[in-house]
């Protein structure tokens, strides 16, 4: 299947045959792939002039990352935690459940170097057809969890605001969560001094942060898929009956995301040293980055499309 990529400023689109191309991965020979809202997982070309099916989950993909057998790990908003394999589309249930519950809302995920799986559930109260319910309620209901090697899972962090994406530091010192409510990356050391302490890699963020990763470049990359929208911090803070009836408005009367497409990356003391926007006329809602060698690519919850710049 072929595609034709077309260009907004410097930020390039491909256009993939499915709804909300959630999140990007690049695999080893950099082609990349990324889930749509009908569960298939697609891989298209470096170029981005060839875009195939390598399989389907059944339920609504989201985070993907590269397992240590080659398989592709996948974050199902549906199912949980899966790995799917490239070659022949086969799926493994890899996680489903968290201390005898169903995960609600399996979102984002970082593999360590010892095949550990740090992931995110979002919310333990709404899965993703109310991922607007979550936001306004502000249940603060999101985990970061870890499963090892043997299958053991662990709650690592509770009482989240929508914990969203997930990324290892470069030499594995900590673990990183967004929390999309909270506007702030969530920071949890995992060795040297501070091992076992919780900090913040970034507070108040210009935008509701999505997907966050690790790039070849050492930095940790930040999707903003909205900028920040008084209606809804309003919202957050008011009565809970006030939040539940605003969720429940006709959707054209709920606060709507507005367009942007916008990433940032951060070193590892959290300090900025990438902050781009473009024009968001034919890509926006950013919800997926991934850098590979000086080209980011981007992934969005609404659009049929993937897109990529260079830095």
């Amino acid at each position: 299947m072929t595609a034709t990529p077309a260009h907004t400023d410097r930020l390039r689109i491909v256009p993939v045959p499915g709804e909300g191309a959630e999140d990007v991965l690049v695999g080893p020979d950099s082609s990349v792939y990324t889930g749509t809202d009908d569960g298939t997982v697609w891989r298209v070309s470096a170029d981005g002039q060839q875009v195939d099916r390598v399989g389907g989950t059944g339920g609504r993909p989201l985070g993907l990352e590269t397992l240590p057998d080659g398989r592709i790990l996948v974050c199902d908003a549906r199912r949980g935690l899966l790995a799917l394999d490239p070659g022949s589309g086969v799926v493994e249930v890899l996680t489903a459940l968290v201390r005898g519950r169903r995960m609600t809302f399996c979102n984002n995920a970082a593999v360590g170097a010892g095949g550990e799986i740090w992931f995110s559930d979002s919310s333990r109260l709404h899965g993703i057809d109310r991922w607007k319910a979550d936001l306004v309620e502000n249940t603060g209901s999101g985990r970061l969890l870890r499963r090892d090697p043997d299958g053991t899972v662990d709650v690592v962090l509770e009482h989240l605001r929508f914990a969203n994406g997930v990324a290892l530091a470069a030499d594995g010192s900590f673990v990183a969560v967004a929390e999309t409510a909270g506007r702030t990356v969530v920071r949890h050391w995992l060795s040297g001094a501070r091992a076992g302490e919780t900090d913040h890699l970034a507070t108040d963020l210009p935008g509701y942060p999505d997907n966050i990763a690790l790039g070849s470049d050492g930095l940790v990359w930040v999707t903003i898929a909205s900028p920040t929208d008084p209606v809804v911090e309003r919202l957050m803070t008011g009565p809970m009956l006030l939040r539940r009836v605003a969720w429940r408005l006709p959707a054209k009367l709920q606060p709507q995301p507005r367009r942007t497409a916008r990433v940032m990356a951060l070193d590892v003391a959290g300090g900025v040293v990438h902050d781009r926007s473009f024009d968001a006329a034919d890509f926006h809602m950013v919800t997926g980055v991934r850098e590979h060698d000086g080209r980011v690519w981007l992934g969005s919850l609404v659009e049929p499309a993937v897109a990529n710049f260079e830095v």
